[in-house]
């Protein structure tokens, strides 16, 4: 069975070739600059190079010809992330050739410089790797960091289901990245991962959690209301009775989704947004809409025309009632019909269309399907 492996990347290919008796000041420095978007020279730039020249030695018995070292201890003591790839495939990285890798790594230059040494070792040895770096993920602020969860929750329920559908075996290597990063990641995992993978610091033992059967509770959800926040609204508090605090932010009297409230939504809405089209501010439908969607037959499809109309109900309730944000949104890229009376349309995916019109700050949908139908007949 193929897998996909998904595994944070912390610093530990770099860390882990200091020489704690000449360059102790080195791990200090690293840490002071841990943050950084990048290097400007200096003290720190002299530091990465010489780790990465190490690191690079350790792994290869000729970095230059990129001949791999064929001592596997020497490299699996390299890096943590390496360890729990070598001990998942019991030291033989050839078993994982049709298998998917990716590194999860910081927003930061030492992330990046982390998970390039790691990603081009895995694939001198003809691994399939890339690299996902969540927009602002660091621990430079609150808000950088539960930017970046968010962003890689985002990018989690966009890539896994694909994975899933195809019938891939899901597993999260946590060996490696920092701990922040590995808390949510666990609890990510949980959810989405078939197992998770951690290896005891000083073993090469690679321990295994299945995914635990967590249920949601959806009677505490709900949806109209999880979709907008899902899509960036504040909800006022009085439409979120008995919605567990854990669940939400709160900010005077408005809410939006907690990294759990968007985790937890995330693993619902397919039930919650694949049944009756619900009913958002701002938005009317017509009978020839609601058959529309009623003869849709894809789970998938229904669930993201759902999405989309959340989001369009959104930036009307925000702008009040004005289109001209969904003109400018690369999403739904809203247009006017020529020589049509004032109908006008906006895009759920690159081959689908909403028609509609616009009267007193609300969106009339008229239409629904593919792209040529819709414009044929809005």
């Amino acid at each position: 069975m193929q897998r996909l492996i998904i595994s944070t990347v912390g610093t530990s290919i770099l860390t882990n070739q200091i020489n704690m008796g000449s360059e102790s000041d080195w791990s200090d420095l690293l840490e002071a600059r841990a943050n950084d978007k990048e290097f400007d020279g200096g003290d720190i730039l002299e530091a990465i190079e010489e780790l990465t020249r190490k690191a690079k030695n350790k792994l290869y018995s000729d970095p230059e010809q990129k001949l791999i070292n064929d001592d596997i201890d020497q490299i699996r003591s390299a890096s943590a992330e390496l360890n729990g790839i070598y001990g998942l495939y019991r030291d033989q990285l050839s078993q994982g050739n049709q298998d998917i890798h990716w590194l999860i790594t910081t927003d930061t230059a030492q992330g990046q410089v982390s998970a390039e040494l790691i990603r081009d070792f895995l694939r001198d040895n003809h691994l399939i790797v890339d690299i996902h770096t969540p927009k602002d993920l660091s621990t430079a602020s609150t808000e950088s960091f539960t930017n970046g969860i968010d962003d890689l929750l985002k990018w989690v329920d966009e890539i896994i289901p694909g994975y899933q559908n195809s019938d891939y075996h899901i597993c999260f290597n946590l060996v490696g990245g920092f701990k922040a990063l590995q808390g949510y990641a666990n609890t990510i995992g949980m959810f989405y991962a078939h197992e998770i993978i951690y290896i005891f610091e000083g073993s090469s033992e690679v321990i295994t959690i299945p995914r635990l059967p967590i249920q949601v509770n959806h009677s505490v959800i709900k949806p109209v209301q999880f979709a907008l926040m899902a899509g960036g609204a504040w909800v006022k508090l009085s439409e979120l009775e008995n919605v567990p605090e854990t669940l939400i932010f709160k900010v005077d009297d408005t809410a939006t989704l907690t990294t759990w409230g968007r985790l937890v939504w995330n693993r619902s809405k397919e039930d919650l947004l694949s049944g009756e089209l619900l009913k958002f501010p701002k938005l009317k439908y017509e009978s020839s809409f609601k058959k529309d969607y009623e003869s849709t037959q894809s789970n998938n499809e229904k669930v993201k025309l759902q999405e989309t109309l959340a989001k369009a109900s959104h930036l009307l309730m925000k702008h009040n009632g004005d289109t001209a944000p969904l003109k400018s949104d690369g999403g739904l890229l809203y247009e006017v019909y020529q020589n049509k009376g004032g109908i006008a349309h906006f895009r759920i995916t690159q081959g689908i269309r909403v028609s509609c019109t616009a009267s007193g700050g609300f969106l009339t949908l008229r239409r629904y399907g593919k792209e040529p139908d819709v414009n044929k007949n809005p």
